[in-house]
């Protein structure tokens, strides 16, 4: 359904807000060809009634001619900004990045963060981003989540439709997406609402079920039969199934590198303004996916990059797949049972 600018401009304020714009600190809105208009018009009136010093920053697109896919998170290789210092000195020169185009897995994102920039990445159609404005309860719940991770020294994946999933963790940080930027150096994304980590390196081991239901990013389809993935010390090995498994295993093999079978990033979602259900609703072009990446109780599982977290696996392939009710354990600590998040909030 169509949002009004009126609304989508006071979810801009709230979420300005939370980010700790003040008056005439400097906001960079980052667009593309894809940016969506609607969203970058009220993104730039909500940063100049902030009283914000407003600037847009548009870059043309890359990488097309690799990905086989539109989806702006299909292929991770070079960004508009790579080998582009005017653009990364202006960026570097904001206070705030309104990122409505996409600019993810790369050292320059990391060089700017350092700087004290905030990156605030915003692509989602705006229906989505008005349903899932995110909240101070929002944070307070995914950083206690963190705080869980942080203490554990495992973590462990069980479902009824066989994943059995072990991987060390402690390694690499906690990292918390709760929807705003609310310190100096911070990248977060709106929608979100999740915690994630990364097993320590060539550790991850056991079988990860992809059962009947759950989703494939960026393919954004539902597995229509189960599809099973061998882990071996942290990677991949085998990928097992009928039909959905063997385009998964084309897919990724496209990229021609064995360090997109690595298990990436793992975690589960805590935002209960998302849905499982929502991507048979829309068209591949218009969304990336945020529902299936953050509804609550899911657990998603990653393979492909650990830069962002700090380490050295850069690849250009990235695929992202929430699985519904399985149990995820910290240690000996049940986080989600059967889908649903142990945590004691009342998510009504």
């Amino acid at each position: 359904m169509a949002v009004s600018d009126y609304q989508l401009i006071n979810a801009w304020l709230e979420v300005l807000t939370l980010s700790k714009l003040e008056k005439n600190q400097v906001v960079t809105i980052l667009t593309s060809n894809s940016t969506n208009e609607q969203t970058m018009r009220c993104a730039t009136i909500a940063a100049q009634m902030k009283g914000a010093i407003v600037n847009r920053l548009d870059l043309p697109p890359v990488n097309a001619e690799k990905a086989l896919s539109r989806d702006s998170l299909s292929y991770l290789g070079t960004t508009p900004i790579t080998n582009n210092p005017a653009a990364i000195a202006n960026l570097k020169a904001s206070d705030l990045v309104l990122d409505l185009m996409t600019l993810l897995f790369s050292p320059e994102q990391s060089e700017i963060l350092e700087t004290g920039t905030k990156i605030l990445l915003a692509v989602e159609p705006p229906e989505i981003l008005v349903r899932t404005v995110p909240s101070a309860q929002d944070r307070t719940r995914v950083l206690k989540a963190a705080k869980l991770i942080e203490q554990a020294k495992a973590m462990r994946v069980t479902s009824p439709g066989g994943t059995n999933l072990y991987c060390p963790i402690g390694d690499f940080p906690a990292i918390s997406e709760y929807g705003f930027v609310d310190e100096p150096g911070r990248w977060d994304h709106w929608p979100s609402g999740f915690v994630l980590t990364w097993p320590n390196e060539g550790g991850a081991t056991g079988t990860i079920v992809i059962d009947k239901g759950d989703i494939l990013l960026p393919q954004k389809k539902y597995a229509s039969e189960p599809i099973t993935l061998t882990v071996e010390n942290g990677y991949a090995t085998k990928i097992e199934g009928g039909i959905d498994a063997e385009l998964l295993n084309e897919y990724m093999h496209s990229f021609k590198d064995p360090e997109g079978f690595a298990i990436s990033h793992i975690g589960w979602g805590l935002q209960p303004r998302a849905y499982w259900s929502t991507l048979e609703l829309y068209d591949k072009e218009q969304t990336i996916g945020m529902d299936a990446r953050a509804f609550e109780g899911n657990f998603l599982f990653s393979l492909g990059p650990n830069n962002e977290a700090g380490g050295d696996r850069t690849t250009a392939c990235h695929i992202d797949i929430p699985l519904r009710r399985c149990d995820v354990y910290l240690d000996d600590l049940c986080v989600v049972k059967a889908g649903q998040v142990q945590d004691g909030e009342n998510n009504e």
